[in-house]
C-alpha cells in the first residue's frame, strides 16, 4: 500500500491519541522504530508514542479492531527486539514515565516508560531502592514483567518479587489493577510470564532502606589467576550472606573501559547493609582465596552503581543472548569458563555469572512463574558488536558457550536474558523454560486475558 493511501488511517489513528503518530516515510521514522538491538531491523507500519496512560486504550483498541500485529515498548531495551514489529503498529510508553515515591508506605509507584535510572532518581532521596537490573537505561516494565534480577537480587528478591499490585490495559480495552486481591491470577502471571496478558501502564513496588551510599567494587584477574578465582568464588558464595550479591564477568573491554584489550575476569560484588566492617571481611576473605591483579572497591552513590556499564551497552549496538542456570563449579565447569573466556580476544561478547540463592530463593518455587529458584547460579553470555560483519562470529561464540555448559544445566531459564533465535534455529519454548505446571498454569491466565493472542510480539505463552 502506497504512503498516501495510508494516509486517512494514520490521520484516524491521530484522532484518537494525544501522542505523535509516526508511519513510514514520515520525519523521524527511522528514529522511531529503533530499539536497542541492532539486529533488529523492522518496519512498523505505525508508531504511536503515547503522551500518556490515556493513549494505551484507543492504541490497543485501533490494533484489535483493524487485525494488526502490537508491539508494546517500554525502555526498548529488551535483547529480542520484540518493542517493534513489522508492518504492525508499536505503542511506544518512553515518554511515560513519572515516579512517586510514598516513603512512609515505602512505596514506589512508576509508569510503565520508565527506566531504572529514573527509579533509582526518585528513590535516592529518601534513602530507599528498588531491586532491579544492572543497565540504568533498562525499562522497569519488560525488566520486571520477565522477573527482574540485578544487584540486589540475594537481600531482597527479582524486582518481581517486590510488587504490590500492577495496572493494566487488558486486550479487549479494560482499565484493571492486579494484586493478591484484585485478579490475583494474573498478578501471579505477571512475576515472570512476560507481556502476555495486557499494556502495564504502573507499577506499584515495595522499596527498601538503601544508602544513598554501598559497599561495592570489582577485583579483577588476568588470565593466569581464572582457574584460582573460579575456585575461590565456588568456596566463598557456600555461606554468603544476603546482603553480598556478586556477578562475575568475563570479557574483552571495550575500549572506552580503559583497562587494556586482553580478556579480564571481573568479580563484581554489592554489600547491601550499613554493616560496612562486615562487609570488608567478606572481600577480604575473597582476597585471601584468590588474589586479584587489580581492585576498585569502595563506597560510591548506588545510582553511581547502577549506570557503571551503561556504556558498555549503548543503543544501537548488535546483541545475541543465552541463558540458563547450574549448581556447580567444580574443575569440569572452571575448565569450560576458563577455555572459553579466554576465546574471547575481541571487545564485543561477554558472560555474566549470577550467585543467586538469598531472599530470591526462599520464594516458593510455585508462587511466581520465575524458574529454578533453587538455581545457585545463573550464566549470561551476551553478544555486543557494532559490526555486521561480526554477526555469524560472535553469534558462534555465544552458542558455543551456551552448547559446553548443557551438560550442567539445570533448567532454568530467563525471558529477559533471551535473545531471538533466527529462523532455523532453536526457539523459544515456554513449556521448556516455565515447566509443564506453570506453562498450563500460565496459558489459563493467557485464555482469561487474552483469548486471541493480541499480545504476542514477545516471549509468548499462546492461548491454547
Amino acid at each position: 500500500m502506497t504512503t498516501s493511501a495510508l494516509r486517512p488511517e494514520l490521520d484516524d489513528l491521530r484522532t484518537r491519541v494525544s501522542g505523535t503518530v509516526t508511519g513510514r516515510e514520515e520525519p523521524g521514522y527511522d528514529e522511531a522504530r529503533a530499539v536497542w538491538n541492532g539486529m533488529t531491523d523492522r518496519r512498523p507500519w505505525a508508531v504511536v508514542r503515547a503522551a500518556g496512560v490515556g493513549d494505551v486504550v484507543p492504541a490497543v483498541t485501533y490494533a484489535r479492531e483493524h487485525g494488526l500485529d502490537l508491539a508494546v515498548r517500554g525502555g526498548g531495551h529488551n535483547v529480542a527486539g520484540n518493542g517493534v514489529v513489522d508492518d504492525g503498529l508499536v505503542l511506544d510508553l518512553g515518554d511515560v514515565h513519572a515516579v512517586s515515591v510514598d516513603p512512609a508506605a515505602a512505596t514506589v509507584r512508576v509508569e510503565a516508560g520508565a527506566t531504572l535510572a529514573h527509579v533509582d532518581a526518585a528513590t535516592e532521596p529518601y534513602g530507599l531502592v528498588v531491586p532491579s537490573g544492572v543497565v540504568s537505561s533498562t525499562g522497569i516494565a519488560g525488566l520486571t514483567l520477565g522477573g527482574g534480577v540485578g544487584w540486589l537480587t540475594r537481600p531482597h528478591g527479582l524486582a518481581a518479587d517486590n510488587l504490590v499490585s500492577v495496572e493494566l490495559v487488558t486486550a479487549d480495552g479494560r482499565q484493571i489493577t492486579a494484586s493478591e486481591t484484585e485478579h490475583p491470577d494474573l498478578f501471579w502471571a505477571l512475576h515472570g510470564g512476560g507481556g502476555n496478558f495486557g499494556v502495564v501502564t504502573a507499577f506499584t513496588f515495595r522499596a527498601h532502606p538503601h544508602g544513598p551510599r554501598l559497599f561495592a567494587g570489582n577485583l579483577v584477574y588476568r588470565q593466569d589467576r581464572w582457574g584460582r578465582a573460579w575456585a575461590a568464588l565456588e568456596e566463598w558464595t557456600r555461606d554468603l550472606p544476603d546482603a553480598m550479591t556478586a556477578i562475575t564477568t568475563t570479557m574483552t573491554p571495550p575500549p572506552i573501559a580503559d583497562m587494556g584489550d586482553e580478556p579480564l575476569l571481573l568479580v563484581g560484588f554489592t554489600w547491601a547493609s550499613a554493616d560496612r566492617a562486615t562487609g570488608e571481611a567478606l572481600v577480604g576473605r575473597l582476597r585471601e582465596l584468590a588474589p586479584p591483579d587489580e581492585e576498585e572497591v569502595g563506597e560510591m552513590r548506588w545510582v553511581e552503581w547502577q549506570q557503571a556499564f551503561d556504556p558498555v551497552f549503548p543503543k544501537g549496538v548488535r546483541a545475541y543472548w543465552r541463558n540458563t542456570s547450574f549448581d556447580r563449579l567444580d574443575d569440569e565447569v572452571i575448565d569450560v569458563l576458563v577455555r572459553r573466556g579466554a576465546e574471547q580476544t575481541w571487545a564485543g561478547t561477554g558472560f555474566d555469572v549470577h550467585h543467586m540463592g538469598g531472599a530470591f530463593g526462599r520464594v516458593p518455587e510455585e508462587a511466581t512463574p520465575f524458574p529454578h529458584r533453587g538455581a545457585r547460579f545463573w550464566l549470561n553470555i551476551y553478544g555486543f558488536w557494532s559490526d555486521p560483519a561480526d554477526d555469524a562470529d560472535r553469534i558462534a561464540f555465544v552458542r558455543g558457550l551456551s552448547a559446553d555448559m548443557e551438560p550442567f544445566a539445570t533448567g532454568g531459564q530467563y525471558v529477559n536474558f533471551q535473545g531471538l533465535e533466527p529462523a532455523g534455529h532453536r526457539a523459544f519454548d515456554p513449556r521448556a523454560v516455565f515447566g509443564p505446571t506453570k506453562y498450563e498454569r500460565l496459558v489459563g491466565v493467557k485464555r482469561r486475558y487474552d483469548p486471541e493472542n493480541l499480545f504476542h510480539v514477545n516471549h509468548n505463552i499462546p492461548p491454547g
